[in-house]
């Protein structure tokens, strides 16, 4: 099971990094949840749907998959991104995806993305 639900996610990422909407969503159950934690949750694949719609047209994040573990019926995948903003800035992140499947389709997926400070930008520290 777990190497059957990795092979989904790698078909997953491949999708998604190619704009390729209906391949991600094949994988998913009709009541999936997406969060972005910290920013929103949407839920089902119509909503997904259009929600990834809205982005018709702009470049895919451009990611490496650095790590990918899987356990039961979860798949933790982590690694970098690089994606431009809406005023097309392009900027670099790190992210860790958890992944939930329930009878072979993924029922959740909880995405936390954290942008990276620019090059040259001080990090602050505790007596900052």
């Amino acid at each position: 099971m777990s190497e059957n639900n990795k092979r989904i996610v790698n078909e997953v990422n491949d999708a998604l990094a190619n704009n390729r909407v209906e391949d991600f969503l094949k994988h998913c159950s009709d009541d999936v949840v997406w969060r972005l934690v910290g920013e929103k949750s949407t839920n089902g694949i119509k909503e997904i749907r259009d929600w990834m719609a809205q982005m018709k047209g702009a470049e895919p994040p451009k990611f490496t998959v650095d790590e990918m573990i899987a356990e039961s019926d979860s798949v933790v995948c982590r690694g970098d991104m690089t994606m431009k903003d809406q005023e097309g800035v392009e900027g670099k992140y790190s992210y860790c995806d958890f992944y939930h499947f329930k009878n072979g389709k993924i029922a959740q997926l909880d995405s936390y993305v954290i942008r990276l400070k620019p090059e040259g930008e001080g990090r602050r520290t505790a007596n900052a």
